[in-house]
């Protein structure tokens, strides 16, 4: 295992480590730090954009978003540990800034789905905006295996925040477009 793979593979595993520790805690508390997560338009809510992404309803909460988190969240890293940083910096604030400011009222949201959602559009976006062969073979496979998860950005079901999906997403084509750098045009480029 190269070093740069090992650690990769380490912070991954610290950040999912934390939020099944949390889960623990959370379970045994009687869900004391669900009131940590984004409570819409109120200032103490705030601090949820910080801590929702690594706080959860219960264990299958967090077994759904566990998976995605870790292929999509790699995916994001595989150039760059920075990129990493960057892009979940992102789409924590303005995926979580547009859950505070639009979430319905009377709700908490909690979750590492508005990361994960981030983390999709990043993927798919960059592929757009860079143009590089890899960029676009990942936008494509991403798509093409997560593309269904892009539902959850509606209104569809009950106490699922697709205010934090929809921002999530928002913010990680926004990282895209910020983060991405375009291929260099070809001097021959459109001579014929």
């Amino acid at each position: 295992m190269t070093e740069k793979l090992k650690t990769q593979a380490q912070i991954l595993a610290i950040l999912v480590l934390g939020m099944w520790t949390l889960q623990v805690v959370n379970g045994f508390s009687g869900n004391a730090l669900i009131g940590f997560g984004i409570v819409p338009r109120q200032l103490v809510g705030l601090r949820g954009i910080i801590f929702s992404p690594f706080l959860h309803g219960g264990f299958n909460h967090l077994l759904a978003n566990t998976l995605p988190f870790v292929i999509l969240g790699w995916l994001v890293m595989v150039r760059r540990i920075s990129d990493f940083l960057k892009v979940s910096l992102v789409v924590m604030g303005v995926g979580g800034l547009g859950t505070w400011l639009f979430a319905g009222p009377n709700t908490v949201t909690i979750g590492a789905s508005g990361l994960v959602f981030g983390y999709l559009g990043y993927l798919i976006f960059r592929g757009i905006f860079e143009q590089s062969f890899i960029a676009i073979a990942v936008s494509l496979g991403v798509g093409i295996v997560y593309g269904g998860m892009l539902w959850g950005i509606l209104p569809a079901q009950p106490h699922i925040s697709w205010q934090g999906h929809l921002f999530g997403f928002i913010g990680g084509g926004l990282a895209a477009r910020w983060f991405s750098k375009p291929q260099a045009k070809s001097r021959y480029q459109g001579l014929d």
